[in-house]
């Protein structure tokens, strides 16, 4: 007999079994346990804490749609409250109040926590690797999620993708960046392991959360930062303050968001809360990229037309020595640890298998709709 059919006739069978057993005359009697005698679940309530400024554009709020998606497909079964940066928990610390599980929950993004593990920032992204679009193949496709489990595991916590800003801007600056040497003494806003590349080139890296970042800059305590993109960083209005807009973005080609889970609480959901908390993250994830696509257009367009900003692009010779020095840095970073240098060496398998099509796909569409369309 078909598996199927068998289940739905085992199923039959004992319901007719246990209706006979009442009686004709008997109604089961009413009762607020379940069949095992047990009382129904409580509904849970999650916090989760954030690295973000409450409610901020695109990162903020694709907090709050994945927390509203849970609360949604749950039935209230799984309540979900957003706390932004500050409010339970300083942005600096979401890792470490979801891995004590004094919150369930975080959103985030994993660079952050390099003091951690040196392979951390792979999971955000690595100078000059992944796009959005590849970031996401690797994790569903080719192994990257098995490994983020495995880096994550022995900090009590289950990692899930939510979001990828994509690719990102070089950043703000002072000053014109006409050579490498134009980068010696500047005082720069870049974490993960961008920050090691230019400090190596002369720059002084400075680590701070996004909030502090408008004012850093107007008081002269960095001379330049990356923050993410035209979105994000208009709704900052960094324009105010520096001028210089600089692409392409080297260092984030693709960053890729967390929604970060205490093991503990993880575990003691029922299957089908976890398939939600999945589906609601993968949901969040294709969500949040769609979101920057659309309103980095816009926002590009405001700040070069609106306000002035002027658009510049790293001159080669300085792209060249960024991609030499990156390739050091990450060489010291994966030497002494296994699991880093297979993390990594999985990125770039995945990406040097990805360039031939792209090359042919993606970048060949770009370059020719700019040939037929820059004078449309």
């Amino acid at each position: 007999m078909d598996r199927r059919k068998f289940v739905s006739a085992l199923g039959l069978g004992l319901g007719a079994a246990a209706l006979a057993g009442c009686g004709q005359d008997e109604k089961p009697a009413a009762s607020d346990n379940n069949a095992a005698g047990e009382k129904k679940a409580e509904a849970l309530k999650w916090d989760l804490v954030t690295t973000w400024p409450k409610n901020y554009p695109g990162l903020g709020t694709g907090a709050n749609r994945f927390a509203e998606r849970v609360n949604a497909m749950s039935g209230g079964r799984l309540t979900v409250k957003v706390h932004g940066a500050g409010e339970l928990v300083p942005a600096t610390e979401v890792f470490d109040a979801v891995r004590s599980g004094s919150a369930q929950m975080g959103h985030s993004t994993p660079y952050y926590w390099k003091g951690k593990h040196p392979a951390m920032p792979f999971f955000t992204t690595i100078p000059f690797g992944l796009t959005a679009w590849e970031m996401n193949g690797w994790l569903n496709f080719g192994g990257g999620q098995e490994l983020w489990e495995e880096l994550y595991e022995p900090f009590n916590l289950q990692p899930l993708a939510c979001g990828n800003s994509g690719t990102q801007m070089a950043g703000w600056f002072n000053k014109e960046i006409n050579s490498v040497d134009d980068l010696k003494g500047l005082k720069i806003r870049m974490p993960g392991l961008a920050g090691e590349v230019i400090k190596r080139l002369g720059a002084i890296p400075v680590q701070m959360p996004g909030g502090e970042v408008f004012t850093s800059l107007q008081t002269g305590a960095l001379d330049a930062a990356d923050w993410v993109g035209p979105y994000n960083d208009l709704a900052f209005g960094l324009y105010k303050v520096v001028k210089y807009y600089y692409y392409p973005g080297w260092q984030e080609p693709g960053s890729a968001l967390e929604v970060i889970i205490n093991k503990d609480a993880w575990n003691s959901l029922p299957q089908d809360l976890q398939h939600i908390v999945r589906s609601a993250a993968e949901a969040e994830n294709q969500h949040i990229l769609d979101e920057f696509t659309a309103r980095n257009a816009d926002a590009l367009k405001q700040l070069v037309n609106e306000h002035g900003v002027q658009l510049r692009r790293l001159p080669d010779d300085v792209l060249m020595a960024l991609k030499d020095t990156s390739d050091q840095v990450i060489e010291e970073v994966i030497a002494g640890d296994e699991l880093s240098r297979r993390i990594y060496e999985s990125i770039v398998a995945f990406r040097d298998a990805s360039m031939p099509y792209q090359e042919v796909a993606e970048q060949a569409l770009l370059n020719s709709r700019t040939l037929v369309l820059k004078d449309a």
